[in-house]
Protein backbone atom coordinates (compact mmCIF):
# COMPACT_ATOMS: atom_id res chain seq x y z
CA UNK A 1 0.00 0.00 0.00
CA UNK A 2 2.79 2.59 0.85
CA UNK A 3 4.40 1.56 -1.92
CA UNK A 4 1.53 2.55 -4.37
CA UNK A 5 1.10 5.75 -2.28
CA UNK A 6 4.80 6.72 -3.58
CA UNK A 7 4.24 6.12 -6.81
CA UNK A 8 1.66 8.19 -6.76
CA UNK A 9 3.04 11.04 -5.57
CA UNK A 10 6.02 10.45 -7.52
CA UNK A 11 3.73 10.48 -10.68
CA UNK A 12 1.72 13.56 -9.79
CA UNK A 13 4.85 15.60 -9.15
CA UNK A 14 6.62 14.44 -12.50
CA UNK A 15 2.93 15.27 -14.18
CA UNK A 16 3.42 18.96 -12.34
CA UNK A 17 6.84 19.28 -13.12
CA UNK A 18 6.11 18.28 -16.88
CA UNK A 19 2.77 21.03 -17.12
CA UNK A 20 5.15 23.55 -15.12
CA UNK A 21 8.19 22.76 -17.92
CA UNK A 22 5.45 23.38 -21.02
CA UNK A 23 6.17 26.79 -22.39
CA UNK A 24 3.23 28.90 -22.55
CA UNK A 25 1.48 29.77 -26.01
CA UNK A 26 1.20 32.85 -27.29
CA UNK A 27 -2.07 34.90 -29.48
CA UNK A 28 -1.67 34.71 -32.61
CA UNK A 29 -4.49 37.41 -33.36
CA UNK A 30 -2.37 39.93 -30.95
CA UNK A 31 0.89 38.71 -32.61
CA UNK A 32 -0.89 38.97 -36.18
CA UNK A 33 -1.54 42.94 -35.12
CA UNK A 34 2.49 43.53 -34.20
CA UNK A 35 3.57 41.78 -37.32
CA UNK A 36 1.34 44.41 -39.33
CA UNK A 37 3.20 46.70 -37.69
CA UNK A 38 6.71 45.75 -36.91
CA UNK A 39 8.01 43.11 -38.72
CA UNK A 40 5.79 42.55 -41.95
CA UNK A 41 8.62 45.00 -44.01
CA UNK A 42 11.14 42.14 -43.34
CA UNK A 43 9.75 39.03 -42.54
CA UNK A 44 6.70 39.02 -45.02
CA UNK A 45 3.25 39.61 -43.42
CA UNK A 46 2.73 35.36 -43.49
CA UNK A 47 6.42 34.88 -42.72
CA UNK A 48 7.64 34.34 -46.13
CA UNK A 49 10.35 37.28 -46.47
CA UNK A 50 11.08 38.52 -50.10
CA UNK A 51 15.02 39.09 -49.41
CA UNK A 52 16.99 36.36 -48.77
CA UNK A 53 19.09 38.54 -46.61
CA UNK A 54 15.53 38.16 -44.02
CA UNK A 55 14.67 34.46 -42.70
CA UNK A 56 11.44 33.77 -43.47
CA UNK A 57 9.73 32.56 -40.30
CA UNK A 58 6.32 30.96 -41.58
CA UNK A 59 6.13 27.42 -40.06
CA UNK A 60 8.61 28.09 -38.18
CA UNK A 61 8.32 26.27 -33.89
CA UNK A 62 7.11 29.03 -31.18
CA UNK A 63 9.37 28.08 -28.64
CA UNK A 64 12.54 28.53 -31.36
CA UNK A 65 11.33 31.54 -32.61
CA UNK A 66 10.30 33.17 -29.05
CA UNK A 67 14.08 31.96 -27.90
CA UNK A 68 15.57 33.60 -30.61
CA UNK A 69 13.59 37.08 -29.88
CA UNK A 70 14.89 37.29 -26.40
CA UNK A 71 18.11 36.44 -27.44
CA UNK A 72 18.18 39.65 -29.53
CA UNK A 73 16.12 41.57 -26.90
CA UNK A 74 18.95 40.31 -24.63
CA UNK A 75 21.71 41.09 -26.90
CA UNK A 76 22.78 37.65 -26.81
CA UNK A 77 22.23 37.17 -30.86
CA UNK A 78 24.39 40.43 -32.02
CA UNK A 79 21.52 41.86 -34.35
CA UNK A 80 21.34 45.64 -34.42
CA UNK A 81 18.08 45.84 -36.19
CA UNK A 82 16.68 42.78 -34.49
CA UNK A 83 18.06 44.35 -31.32
CA UNK A 84 16.12 47.67 -32.32
CA UNK A 85 12.84 46.07 -33.14
CA UNK A 86 12.62 43.69 -30.13
CA UNK A 87 13.90 46.77 -27.42
CA UNK A 88 9.94 47.37 -27.27
CA UNK A 89 8.41 44.18 -27.16
CA UNK A 90 7.13 42.55 -23.76
CA UNK A 91 7.85 39.02 -22.99
CA UNK A 92 3.68 38.58 -23.91
CA UNK A 93 4.45 40.33 -27.23
CA UNK A 94 7.02 37.71 -28.00
CA UNK A 95 5.06 35.13 -27.25
CA UNK A 96 2.55 36.41 -29.43
CA UNK A 97 4.14 37.14 -32.42
CA UNK A 98 5.89 33.81 -32.26
CA UNK A 99 2.42 32.41 -32.00
CA UNK A 100 1.16 33.81 -35.03
CA UNK A 101 4.42 33.25 -37.44
CA UNK A 102 4.33 29.63 -35.87
CA UNK A 103 0.90 28.72 -37.33
CA UNK A 104 1.75 30.53 -40.73
CA UNK A 105 2.05 28.24 -44.19
CA UNK A 106 5.68 28.29 -45.46
CA UNK A 107 6.33 29.31 -49.14
CA UNK A 108 7.87 26.44 -51.45
CA UNK A 109 11.03 27.34 -52.92
CA UNK A 110 13.46 25.62 -55.53
CA UNK A 111 17.53 25.49 -55.03
CA UNK A 112 18.54 27.90 -57.59
CA UNK A 113 21.81 26.59 -58.46
CA UNK A 114 21.06 23.01 -59.00
CA UNK A 115 24.55 22.38 -59.83
CA UNK A 116 25.11 22.24 -56.06
CA UNK A 117 22.09 19.62 -55.53
CA UNK A 118 24.46 16.19 -55.08
CA UNK A 119 26.67 17.58 -53.07
CA UNK A 120 24.29 19.42 -50.70
CA UNK A 121 22.08 16.26 -50.32
CA UNK A 122 25.34 14.22 -49.21
CA UNK A 123 26.09 16.89 -46.27
CA UNK A 124 22.75 17.13 -45.28
CA UNK A 125 21.76 13.13 -45.50
CA UNK A 126 24.55 11.84 -44.65
CA UNK A 127 27.88 14.22 -43.63
CA UNK A 128 31.24 13.77 -44.08
CA UNK A 129 32.52 10.83 -42.06
CA UNK A 130 36.55 12.06 -42.91
CA UNK A 131 35.57 15.28 -41.20
CA UNK A 132 32.90 14.14 -38.64
CA UNK A 133 30.39 16.00 -39.85
CA UNK A 134 27.05 14.80 -39.01
CA UNK A 135 24.38 14.60 -41.09
CA UNK A 136 22.49 17.38 -40.91
CA UNK A 137 18.89 15.87 -41.21
CA UNK A 138 19.79 14.01 -37.76
CA UNK A 139 18.44 16.85 -36.10
CA UNK A 140 16.69 19.22 -38.61
CA UNK A 141 14.71 15.92 -40.27
CA UNK A 142 14.40 14.66 -43.40
CA UNK A 143 12.20 17.14 -44.82
CA UNK A 144 13.67 20.41 -43.18
CA UNK A 145 10.97 20.30 -40.62
CA UNK A 146 13.43 20.26 -37.55
CA UNK A 147 11.93 18.69 -34.09
CA UNK A 148 9.62 21.56 -32.17
CA UNK A 149 11.31 22.91 -28.83
CA UNK A 150 14.42 21.34 -29.53
CA UNK A 151 15.77 22.08 -33.62
CA UNK A 152 14.31 24.95 -35.57
CA UNK A 153 12.86 24.18 -39.13
CA UNK A 154 15.08 24.65 -42.29
CA UNK A 155 12.89 23.53 -45.34
CA UNK A 156 12.00 26.46 -47.86
CA UNK A 157 14.49 28.65 -45.87
CA UNK A 158 16.39 31.10 -48.40
CA UNK A 159 19.67 29.22 -49.47
CA UNK A 160 22.17 32.71 -49.21
CA UNK A 161 20.10 33.38 -45.54
CA UNK A 162 21.21 29.75 -44.51
CA UNK A 163 24.72 29.60 -45.81
CA UNK A 164 25.30 33.07 -43.73
CA UNK A 165 24.19 31.51 -40.83
CA UNK A 166 26.64 28.70 -40.88
CA UNK A 167 29.19 31.25 -41.81
CA UNK A 168 28.43 32.87 -38.79
CA UNK A 169 28.77 29.74 -36.47
CA UNK A 170 31.88 29.23 -38.18
CA UNK A 171 33.62 32.70 -37.43
CA UNK A 172 31.61 32.69 -34.11
CA UNK A 173 29.98 35.78 -34.74
CA UNK A 174 26.32 36.74 -34.15
CA UNK A 175 25.59 33.11 -33.75
CA UNK A 176 26.48 31.36 -30.33
CA UNK A 177 25.68 28.03 -30.19
CA UNK A 178 28.87 25.35 -29.41
CA UNK A 179 27.11 22.64 -31.61
CA UNK A 180 26.66 24.29 -34.78
CA UNK A 181 29.93 25.75 -34.37
CA UNK A 182 31.76 22.86 -33.99
CA UNK A 183 29.70 20.94 -36.82
CA UNK A 184 30.02 24.28 -38.93
CA UNK A 185 34.34 24.80 -38.22
CA UNK A 186 34.48 21.33 -39.93
CA UNK A 187 32.71 22.31 -43.01
CA UNK A 188 34.24 24.08 -46.35
CA UNK A 189 32.75 26.80 -47.71
CA UNK A 190 31.71 24.49 -50.47
CA UNK A 191 29.71 21.82 -48.35
CA UNK A 192 28.20 25.11 -46.85
CA UNK A 193 26.94 26.98 -50.26
CA UNK A 194 25.82 23.30 -51.08
CA UNK A 195 23.87 22.24 -48.53
CA UNK A 196 22.07 25.95 -47.98
CA UNK A 197 20.72 25.07 -51.79
CA UNK A 198 19.80 21.55 -51.01
CA UNK A 199 17.81 22.76 -47.98
CA UNK A 200 16.27 25.32 -49.61
CA UNK A 201 14.09 22.98 -51.91
CA UNK A 202 13.39 20.86 -48.53
CA UNK A 203 9.14 20.52 -48.09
Amino acid sequence: MRRKMLLAMAAATLAGNVLAAAPQKGDPAKGKQIVDTVCAACHGVDGNSVAAANPSLAGQSQHYLYSQLKAFKSGERKNPTMFGMTAALSDDDMRNVAAYFSQQKPKEREASDKTQMALGAKIYRVGNPATHVPACMSCHGPSGKGLPDMYPRLGSQHAAYVAKQLADFKAGADRKNPTMADIASRMTDAEMKAVAEYISGLR
